[in-house]
Order: C-alpha cells, then structure tokens, then sequence
C-alpha cells in the first residue's frame, strides 16, 4: 500500500528520498511526507501527491545526509496533512514511518493516554512511536530493545522505519507483513517498501523477513535480530530489475507502455519453458511438485481483483487440458470460511506483487491444513515467493501502472503452460494436440503485436461512449473471466459503472438494465459457444442497446449486428483471454484520458495492497 524509502550515507538525503517517493507513488498517494535529520529530526508533509510535497518544501532548508520519506494510502483517518506520515513521538525525539496496520491500536492508545500521552493524529502509526518511547522511558532501554519489546506486543502487520534524533548515525527499519527492502551500497544504505527507489544506486539488496529488525549504521556493517532477539545473517542478492524498465520511455502513462510490453512480457513469461522443438513444457520451479499436481484431488485457486480473473482462466485450462477439479476463491473469503483441505489439495496462490496480504494469509491457512502450496507471483524476493512450497515467477517485469494489465496476460501465460505441462504428463490430450497447442501458444505474442495495431480505431469508439454512466460486459467460456477484467479495468481507471457476466446470465437481470444509452461489450470470437453469443447479442439489440463486439477478423456476422466491431487474429479457443483482453485495456484507457483521469493513479487505489 504505503511506499516507505529511507537513506544514510554521505550523499545528501533529500533528491533521493523524492525521487523515491515518485517511484513508490503507485503504492499510495494521498499525502506524503519527509523527515531529515541534521541536528534536529524536521518533518514536513502535505495531503496530495509527492509533487504538492516538493511544492511545499521548495524554499526550505532540505539538507541532511539521513532521512525518510512515505507516500500514503490513508487506512486509519482520513487523507490530511495531520494524518500524513511521518509522524513524531511525544518528546519529538523519534518520528517514524509506517505501512500496514497495528488491529490493537485501540487500546494500546486508551492505556497510552491514561498515562498522559496525546495525539495528534487519527492514525494507528502514532500508537506505536508513542508505545516505544514509553518502553524507552519506563524501562531504561535503548531505542533498539525499546523496538523490539513493543513489536512484541503490537498485533498486526508493519513495515517501518524510524529516525532518532538521539542517534544521528542510526535508521531502524522493521517488518512483518509488509514488504521491506535494504539496498547496500558503498558506505550507505537505501531502505525501500520495494526496489524500484533502489536500482539505480546499488543491486546489493537484502529482502527483510517477517519479524526482523535492521540496524542500519552509518559505515558499519548491517545488523538483522529478531523481535525474539536471534542474531540472523543477512543474505544479500542480485536485483534483476532494470532503470529503463522504471521510466515511461515516451509514452504519456505508464499503463500504455505497459499495455504495449505486452508482446514481450508473455514471451519472457514463456521463455526457457515452452520448447517447441522438443515438444515439451517445463516450469523449474514446480519439477519437485510435478507428480503433487499430477495427482491432486482439486487444486484451489486463490487470489484478488485481476489475479483472480487469472485464476479463473486458469480454471478453465486446467479442468479442460489436466481434467483435474479446479475451484476458485477470492482470498479474503477464503481465509475466514474454514474451508475443507487436505494434504490431496494443491492450492495455487496468484498476486502481483507477491504482497497482497489476504492471498499471504490464505496461504498460511492452507499450509496450516497440510495442503501443498504453489506460488505465481511477478516479484522476485516477494513474500508469497518465500511463504509458498515452490512457484513459478512470471518475468512480467515491473508493473507501475496501478490498474494491471502485463501482469494480468503474464499469469494467464503462467497458467497456461501450467495446465499444459500437467495435461502432457497426465496424458489427457493426444500428443499431436499437444503439439499443436504449443505451435499456437508460441506465436501469441505476435498475435498481441497485430491486436495492438489496431489502437486508433479503439480509441476512435472510446470518444463515443467516454461519457456514460453504466456499461455492461459479456463473454462465454473462456471469454466470461475476460468480460470480468474488462468491466474492471473500466471502474478502476475512469470511474465508470461497469459489471462483467457471463452472457447467458444476461436475461436472468442485467437485461432490465438495457436501454438505448446501456453499451454492452460482448467478446464474440468463433470459438465455443459462438452461435450462443449471437444470440445474446440479438437480445440486446431488441432492446436498443449499443453493441461494441470483440470479432475474429473477417467475421461478417457478428458485423451485421454489432455496433462497433473490434477484430483481433484468431486463434486457439484456450488462449482467446491473451488477445480478447488487449482491446479491453485500450478502450479503458482511452476512455480514462478522455475524462481526464489518472490513469496511473486512479484515486482510493494502491498497487500493492498490504492491508485487509
């Protein structure tokens, strides 16, 4: 959610936080704040985005070579410059920053104020900086044993960095459900909520576990302990992100580069795995559980927002190729319904970022119940990536768009080979269908290529229908996941009412919706239950709704009916999601610029989202 990033060194302090802050902007961004510290801990923070900080902090005095900076996604109170982070202790000694959330900040706070503590803010944040100084106080300890008593009776997740003006050479960071990230450099440390503020000062980091402390000194060696007070020895790897992979590199919002990247993204999430010479599939990182999968009772799928539209694909592919029962839970219900597993059980968990906090949690349940736990995740070092049995990365690439799209076609990459892999040892499809399959899969990406092309007539249909209030989405099959995500995309980024329904479901409601101002896209590829979908799209034009209709090239048909017709190559029924999901994203996204939206930052979102 929050972004969190943090310096010591000799350098100055200030260009790096900011331009930290801008690169972590898509995890949170309705205030944001700074704290130097040079003789004395100095705040300053403001509500809106990381460009109003700048604005405000122009004519001050920014020097200092230790500091920490946030941006946020308001949880508790609401976005102000009060409730920004960072926020002081009582004796204005320590200021911290915070991501995540302390669940029994209500009565650490009553028993705080009882003791002649107040508070500013409305935040939980301010709970936990108060509680250490009080440890600190009461206790005689130093801020270090002070940290590490009250993360012991804190309930919930964080991932924080404070700053003691008592210690001009120290930064403490600490994490427990929320990603934490320390790059090592030459004589200084960059502490980030992930890599992006990193990689272009060092590719030494170190990825923090649950329950760790840093101790981060000056031209000194880094220090891990426990909250249980164990030394740990850091282990240091290798970034693999790349500076230009950050940077927009001439398109005017990164949600379109990364709608562009598409091509390459499902081809790296295939490379080194889909051998069409030797007829074989290969994930690496899921060998060992091969033959788990193979003879599975059920494999449960779970996930949130996009990822779950995936896992939904994924369904579809797995019960179709491995016929194996495949069933498909929302992560946050699934952590809370006692749900029956056993050890027979696979359960494949999908996220992003490899943070989402109900997926991690659904992950603990199911290891709890002796079920063998697989990972897709896009982040390398990501907490699903290490709390999962094994896994499979997607090589999408950064993703800082907050609306997801590469990621999105990356995971039904993943899950594509995935089903294939298992359906090839299983033996539930002949070998020449293998083959074919894979010659087809092979050539999706210039597929995506020829489907982008296609861009300027989308965005021609984009200015007629940029002003209405409700839309609706259709699809059938393999194509129902895809109807989702497009009426997603579409709320996410332009603020437009819009619901996704498998398109025989229409009659039984939605159609009470359907005027002459309802325009309803229905992705209506030959494949499948094609003549069904004509049908459903007769149904709509009886009653005056606007067609938009995601074709085959060349289809004649579905022209004589539709609207607007958007044509994209065809291909096997199985791998329709991977082409019918471009034009999607390019209608959300014109439409979004046309009403003037942040595309990158539609508002009350956050890319990774650390909190229930």
């Amino acid at each position: 959610m929050c972004g969190i990033v943090a310096y010591i060194g000799n350098r100055d302090a200030y260009p790096i936080l900011i331009k930290g802050l801008h690169r972590l902007e898509y995890r949170g961004y309705d205030s944001a704040g700074i704290c130097l510290l040079n003789e004395q801990l100095t705040i300053y923070k403001c509500k809106g985005k990381v460009s109003d900080l700048e604005h405000y902090v122009k004519a001050k005095n920014m020097a200092g070579h230790l500091g920490m900076a946030h941006t946020r996604w308001a949880t508790h109170g609401e976005p102000n410059q009060v409730n920004a982070h960072p926020h002081y202790s009582q004796n204005k000694k320590l200021a911290i920053i915070h991501n995540g959330i302390i669940e029994n900040y209500a009565p650490l706070r009553s028993e705080l104020i009882s003791r002649g503590y107040s508070f500013v803010s409305e935040t939980d944040t301010e709970v936990l900086i108060h509680l250490i100084e009080d440890i600190m106080t009461n206790e005689s300890v130093d801020l270090v044993e002070a940290l590490r008593i009250a993360l012991n009776q804190v309930i919930g997740a964080y991932a924080i960095v404070i700053l003691s003006k008592d210690n001009p050479d120290m930064i403490l960071a600490a994490r427990k459900g929320s990603p934490m990230v320390i790059g090592i450099g030459k004589d200084e440390f960059f502490i980030a909520s992930d890599a992006t503020p990193i990689v272009e000062y060092t590719n030494n980091v170190v990825y923090m576990d649950d329950e760790e402390i840093a101790i981060i000194q000056k031209e000194k060696e880094l220090k891990i302990i426990t909250i249980t007070n164990k030394r740990k020895t850091p282990y240091i790897e290798k970034l693999e992100i790349s500076l230009n992979a950050l940077e927009k590199e001439g398109f005017d919002h990164f949600m379109l580069k990364e709608i562009y990247e598409q091509p390459r993204s499902i081809r790296d999430s295939m490379r080194g795995r889909l051998h069409l010479d030797k007829g074989l599939v290969i994930l690496g990182g899921i060998r060992e559980y091969e033959q788990k999968l193979m003879n599975a009772r059920r494999i449960i799928i779970t996930a949130c927002g996009t990822s779950w539209h995936a896992g939904l694909v994924g369904e579809y592919l797995i019960e179709e190729l491995a016929r194996i029962p495949v069933e498909v839970e929302y992560s946050s219900e699934f952590r809370y319904r006692n749900p029956v597993l056993s050890e027979e059980d696979v359960v494949i968990a999908i996220s992003q970022s490899g943070e989402t906090a109900d997926t991690l949690a659904a992950i603990e349940l199911a290891k709890s119940k002796g079920a063998t736990v697989l990972g897709i995740c896009n982040v390398v070092g990501s907490s699903i990536a290490r709390a999962t049995h094994a896994g499979v990365y997607t090589h999408a690439g950064p993703e800082i768009g907050v609306a997801s799209t590469k990621a999105f076609t990356a995971q039904v990459a993943v899950l594509t080979l995935l089903a294939l892999q298992i359906a090839q040892k299983k033996g539930t499809i002949p070998q020449s269908r293998f083959h074919q399959m894979l010659s087809e899969l092979n050539v999706i990406p210039e597929k995506v290529e020829q489907t982008l092309a296609i861009n300027e007539q989308i965005k021609k249909i984009a200015n007629i229908y940029k002003d209405v209030k409700n839309s609706l989405y259709l699809g059938r099959g393999y194509n129902f996941p895809v109807a989702l995500e497009g009426a997603l995309k579409l709320k996410e980024i332009s603020y437009i009412h819009a619901e996704g329904y498998p398109a025989a479901e229409m009659k039984h409601g939605p159609i009470a919706l359907i005027d002459e101002y309802m325009p309803v896209v229905v992705i209506a590829t030959r494949k499948g239950t094609y003549e069904k979908v004509i049908s459903n799209i007769q149904e709509v034009k009886a009653r005056k709704g606007k067609i938009i209709a995601i074709i085959n090239t060349g289809d004649k048909t579905v022209q004589g009916l539709a609207d607007h017709c958007i044509e994209i190559p065809e291909t096997e029924e199985f791998l329709n999601p991977l082409l019918a999901t471009i034009p999607l994203q390019l209608l959300s996204y014109h439409i979004a610029v046309m009403r003037n939206c942040n595309v990158d930052q539609p508002r009350n979102l956050a890319k990774s989202v650390t909190v229930e």
